[in-house]
């Protein structure tokens, strides 16, 4: 083990069978390796104690052990970076599974989940095993796994990933996240690939500044191997700045410039969308402007993958929407005509707020109008919640401003920071209600045929978090029961 990792000093017998590894001392059983990292919160090092009692034989910690308390039978590895450590240990415990598929990132402020869960379906109807991690779900090919974060620790990482080898996986698709780049959750991994989608602000509450963040997405594309690709959106700003110091063969997407793959939207509706892309008229059930990106992304990374061209446009037009990714909710057919279109969207930054209300304006059909509810999340970057009120009401023509996942703050504060900044005719154009299921029923009950009502925030999530305790709610199903109550009525 102490070969996979740089380490400082071993205290004890290196000749250790090690059976498995834990960085939460709960879950330490008899002869593994507990690794103590210090989190944002918690301390790794104040559970030695627990981790040795359940049994871990080897500590390792960037602290120098205290040997007064260290048992004969523990070894104590003191490393320089103990979270580099756990993704080196990890890799190596589960025999280096990156290496042994091709494995693709994406990283991004808006847009990975749609990208990785579209990659994920294309290789397959390509004839390909594959598994992803993404914050909708994880998946070894058919099996789902628990997904928890939006990119794992390492070592759920590198259990996963060996088991999508077990599984004959040929490649995995996996949303990297600035967190999981800060703290080297993946720092181990090999990878083949890597995409950009865009920057913009979000996770402040974290990073502190925009740089920070940025560079935290940046650090994914300065690592990466000479053999491997980047393939950045040259549309963002940033996009460029992301590649100026990799080693990997550099590629780029984008619709309003001289990308290497780029589209034209030649017709857009509320099912689906006409792209002209590589010389082919391409007809996909997903729509929207900001959709026509993701898809870009996938051909490209099915190009830089080596795919048939040929096939990978046809298996474009198959693709379907990633839960709570601009979906739309499906009603009765006897109903569907009457009843104003649903759509849930995870957006909960205030550039996807503003590109999922535009995308509805764009294909909306003459006076339809665009109704959003929406919130912010509790106990999460305070600095976005005016802008993200701004973006609904400006875009929107009527927004219903309401919970999100209040967490431990008080919901009504939220709102009120939503809503405060905003300057009088635009808060003539908001509601504002506590209740998430009231609210989704409010902007159900101002809508008309012909209208669309977003519900935005919390996507494919089925709880909402208040409190501590994660109660039962899916804003798909809130809102298919408002729109068939209001036909009903």
């Amino acid at each position: 083990m102490c070969s996979a990792i740089g380490f400082l000093h071993v205290i004890g017998d290196e000749s250790k069978e090690i059976k498995g590894i834990a960085i939460d001392s709960r879950e330490v059983k008899s002869s593994y390796v507990f690794i103590a990292i210090i989190g944002t919160e918690v301390d790794g090092n104040a559970y030695v104690a627990q981790a040795v009692n359940n049994g871990a034989t080897v500590v390792v910690s960037e602290n120098a052990p205290d040997l007064t308390d260290l048992p004969e039978a523990v070894a104590w590895v003191q490393v320089a970076d103990a979270r580099k450590a756990a993704s080196s240990i990890s890799e190596w415990f589960y025999g280096y599974p990156s290496r042994q598929l091709k494995l693709i990132g994406v990283t991004g402020t808006n847009g990975k989940s749609s990208v990785v869960y579209m990659l994920h379906q294309l290789f397959g109807y390509l004839g390909y095993r594959a598994g992803m991690f993404s914050t909708i779900i994880n998946k070894s090919h058919t099996t789902e796994l628990p997904a928890r974060l939006t990119t794992p620790d390492p070592v759920s990482l590198s259990k996963g990933l060996a088991e999508m080898v077990d599984q004959g996986c040929d490649y995995v698709f996996m949303e990297v996240s600035s967190h999981a780049l800060d703290q080297k959750r993946v720092e181990a991994l090999d990878f083949d690939g890597a995409v950009f989608t865009n920057i913009t602000h979000d996770h402040l509450d974290y990073h502190l500044t925009f740089k920070n963040y940025r560079d935290a997405k940046k650090s994914f594309f300065d690592r990466l191997k000479s053999d491997a690709f980047a393939l950045v959106n040259e549309d963002d700003r940033n996009g460029m700045f992301m590649i100026q110091n990799t080693q990997a063969r550099t590629q780029t997407f984008g619709l309003r410039s001289m990308a290497d793959y780029t589209c034209q939207i030649l017709e857009m509706d509320l099912i689906a969308m006409t792209i002209h892309l590589d010389g082919q008229d391409v007809l996909t059930r997903i729509t929207g402007r900001f959709n026509a990106y993701n898809l870009l992304a996938v051909y490209g990374v099915a190009d830089l993958c080596g795919m048939n061209k040929v096939e990978v446009l046809q298996g474009l037009s198959m693709l379907q929407e990633a839960p709570g990714r601009f979906q739309r909710v499906k009603l009765p057919v006897e109903i569907e005509a009457e009843a104003p279109v649903g759509i849930v969207d995870y957006a909960h930054t205030p550039d996807a707020v503003e590109k999922v209300t535009q995308a509805a304006q764009d294909i909306i059909e003459h006076n339809g109008r665009v109704i959003i509810a929406l919130g912010c999340g509790g106990n999460r970057d305070r600095d976005k919640r005016p802008a993200m009120g701004w973006a609904a009401a400006q875009n929107a023509d009527i927004a219903v401003f309401t919970s999100d996942n209040p967490r431990n703050e008080n919901p009504q504060k939220i709102i009120d920071e939503m809503y405060d900044s905003l300057d009088a005719p635009l808060k003539a154009k908001v509601f504002k209600i506590v209740d998430r299921r009231e609210a989704i029923r409010l902007a159900v009950s101002l809508a008309r045929a012909g209208d669309v009502v977003i519900v935005a925030g919390k996507g494919h999530e089925q709880y909402q978090e208040i409190d501590g305790v994660k109660n039962p709610f899916d804003d798909r199903v809130e809102l298919k029961k408002a729109l068939t109550q209001k036909i009903k009525w």
